[in-house]
């Protein structure tokens, strides 16, 4: 049966349409609240976090009213990362935690992401029994007057965060002597990030530590990387690292100001790891990693294996596989031993304590050549234009020239209104004529 209001990554949509309003989010904590409060705790808790969204204001009064009134006891943390909050919800043993974010997505959008007791992503199945709950007469699941949810403001959040990811590493551990170029993106690392990095000595470069509620991944952020380009060119940095609007998602810069993505971070942790015997298993990538990676894995006899695309489903077979090391292209990585989900700044120090001892970015980066690829992201009204005729057609004959010459992935958007196309091959011409008889098809 096919998921009504989640997606590839939580729920997500255009805020005060369909699913992302106030009603719907009381609906949402109700629900999740009377699923979640089933399971044999003494005390019955949830805790919320956002990123910086004008929206996160109303939906996060929602959300607690909905948790509340199912007679969960609520604490609210701010803004912070999305692991973060799956960080704490484990350690503050709560029933779920809820991040209230749309992640790389434009202010206009909002949603939520939902963790476990473990700090993981709901499963397929739980996310289908709450969704039930929801379709429900949901009004039956009120609680009694007396057995209402508290609510309670934590403060402490964000440095609670910082203590935990320092403590994976050596109490000596130290960026000194290092010059580093951040781009938060306007979004829920504005504060957490700078501090993190300036704790451990280095001298930090800050851009997108401003969020006024509709900037957040305006023009900056991963998913605009010619921000952090500009910053690591301006101030000669090291290393230029930035995050998307709920930092769970990171791309890199070296000291030349070229661009790194995740498939280039999780080669080089996972050639680290493998060195220093950390390495379980193997590496999952997904369908969009870049065949070079591949290569790579395979020259350095490194098991490696695709997922479907989204986080969710890389830690999914990360577990079923039992690999600690995992991620996208996309900058959404997963270090198994510290993390149960992306976590840029956790990544963003894994990558740092390799460079501590005066080694260069670009030379850290040269790990293998990716095979030439093209990524286009076409915006459509209604996304069930991939099923046309027109689609379709195009798609076979696309297919059909680049057949035993590269690869090519055409599918929905979990998060947006797209249509996603990414064409792979060494033939760089063949490469670009696969890529726009498709695309010209969406259009």
């Amino acid at each position: 049966m096919k998921k009504k209001y989640f997606g590839t990554d939580g729920i997500r949509g255009k805020v005060n349409n369909s699913k992302i309003n106030g009603e719907m989010f009381f609906k949402f904590g109700l629900a999740a609240g009377t699923y979640f409060k089933n399971l044999k705790k003494k005390k019955q808790i949830a805790i919320i976090a956002k990123d910086t969204r004008l929206s996160g204001y109303t939906l996060e009064s929602a959300l607690v009213s909905g948790l509340a009134s199912a007679g969960m006891h609520v604490f609210t943390l701010g803004p912070l990362p999305t692991n973060g909050l799956a960080m704490l919800t484990k350690k503050m043993k709560a029933n779920l935690g809820i991040m209230i974010t749309a992640s790389h997505n434009q202010f206009t959008d909002n949603g939520m992401k939902l963790f476990g007791p473990d700090g993981m992503k709901l499963s397929d199945k739980i996310e289908k029994k709450i969704e039930k709950l929801i379709d429900s007469n949901i009004s039956s699941k009120l609680t009694k007057p007396l057995n209402l949810g508290r609510v309670k403001r934590l403060e402490d959040a964000n440095e609670n965060y910082i203590n935990i990811l320092k403590s994976n590493f050596p109490n000596n551990f130290s960026l000194k002597g290092l010059k580093i170029a951040i781009d938060c993106a306007n979004g829920a690392a504005y504060k957490s990030a700078p501090k993190l990095l300036r704790s451990l000595g280095a001298k930090v470069f800050e851009v997108g530590t401003k969020p006024n509620g509709t900037n957040i991944n305006f023009k900056c952020g991963s998913t605009y990387p010619e921000k952090i380009k500009s910053l690591t060119k301006k101030f000669k940095t090291d290393l230029g690292i930035s995050l998307d609007g709920d930092a769970d998602r990171i791309i890199l810069t070296d000291e030349k100001a070229n661009i790194v993505d995740g498939d280039k971070i999780i080669a080089v942790l996972a050639e680290r790891w493998k060195r220093k015997k950390i390495l379980r298993g193997g590496v999952i990538g997904t369908l969009m990693s870049n065949y070079g990676l591949e290569k790579f894995f395979k020259e350095k006899k490194i098991k490696f294996f695709r997922s479907n695309v989204g986080d969710r489903y890389v830690k999914e077979l990360m577990q079923n596989k039992k690999f600690n090391l995992g991620g996208e292209q996309s900058g959404h990585i997963i270090l198994g031993n510290f993390a149960t989900t992306g976590d840029g700044l956790l990544v963003a120090l894994e990558i740092l304590f390799s460079l501590r001892k005066g080694k260069k970015a670009s030379e850290l980066f040269s790990i293998f050549k990716p095979t030439p690829q093209i990524l286009e992201n076409i915006s459509v009204k209604d996304k069930s234009v991939i099923s046309s005729k027109k689609c379709r057609l195009a798609i076979k004959k696309a297919e059909k020239i680049i057949f035993g010459k590269g690869r090519l992935l055409v599918r929905k958007s979990g998060t947006e209104p797209k249509i996603r196309i990414m064409c792979e091959s060494k033939d760089e011409i063949l490469l670009k004529k696969c890529t726009r008889i498709v695309s010209n098809s969406l259009r």
